[in-house]
């Protein structure tokens, strides 16, 4: 269960929604989640009003074509496959958007399954008392 926020710079509705498809093709490829699974805040900054920031941090030269992409997912996933899905973000990203691989910066946030309310106020992957947790 995925939470994704994609931010760019000066991004129209096509590319916001090429991000998108990336990021998700990319989770269902890498670490197997559900092609319905499909939770995503896609934002485009005027750089007048709001902007991104960015530098040359480690030696990556990004631009003004940088984009953000910050998921929120459960624990449990090994660092092979985080790093596929970093790997597979950029291509796909690239692909779709042709968004540079230097402009994708990506953050993961990993946290508990008592951590998700997925609606009516029910944290759905926490079992009743007596059943065991889903996963």
């Amino acid at each position: 269960m995925p939470f994704v926020r994609i931010d760019a710079l000066r991004a129209d509705g096509e590319r916001l929604g090429a991000l998108g498809r990336a990021v998700h093709d990319a989770l269902i490829e890498t670490i197997g989640i559900p092609p319905d699974d499909h939770f995503q805040v896609l934002v485009s900054h005027d750089g007048v009003n709001s902007t991104l920031r960015h530098g040359t941090y480690l030696g990556v030269q990004r631009d003004d074509g940088i984009v953000y992409v910050a998921i929120t997912l459960r624990a449990g996933r090994t660092d092979a496959q985080k790093q596929a899905l970093y790997r597979r973000i950029a291509e796909l990203a690239w692909e779709y958007a042709g968004t540079e691989p230097r402009n994708v910066f990506v953050t993961l946030t990993e946290n508990r399954s008592i951590d998700w309310s997925l609606g009516h106020g029910v944290a759905q992957y926490v079992a009743s008392p007596g059943e065991p947790e889903t996963t």
